[in-house]
């Protein structure tokens, strides 16, 4: 599930790149999806009834029914900060869960053993 909260700015690109999907070739369509999930974490998927187009009358029609929320620069802004923040502490943890099961070497410490080895040789 991407984000159901953008700000207008990020909703007229949306739109734009919903227009360019749909009268793109395949190929097009697939690297307009990817760019909405990766710049945007906009899924299609959320918003869109199966097996049907999904373009900027979808996308205003999803608007007006409340699945997807139009906030100020601001909000969306700090909302973004947020998740980087979150999602950076989540990597680190799993890392460390790693590293203590013994699924992964810890390479910073790794790196500072061969530096304390180097150092005394």
């Amino acid at each position: 599930m991407g984000r159901n909260k953008f700000s207008q700015h990020e909703i007229d690109i949306i739109g734009k790149l919903l227009e360019r999907k749909n009268s793109g070739t395949r190929f097009q369509q697939k690297q307009i999806r990817h760019q909405l999930r990766v710049n945007f974490e906009f899924n299609i998927s959320d918003f869109n009834e199966q097996g049907k187009a999904f373009g900027r009358e979808e996308l205003m029609a999803a608007i007006g029914r409340g699945a997807i929320h139009i906030l100020d620069d601001a909000t969306i802004a700090a909302m973004k900060e947020k998740r980087a923040r979150d999602r950076e502490r989540d990597m680190a943890v799993k890392a460390a869960e790693s590293v203590a099961a013994g699924e992964t070497t810890d390479w910073q410490q790794a790196m500072k053993e061969w530096e304390e080895y180097e150092k005394n040789s």
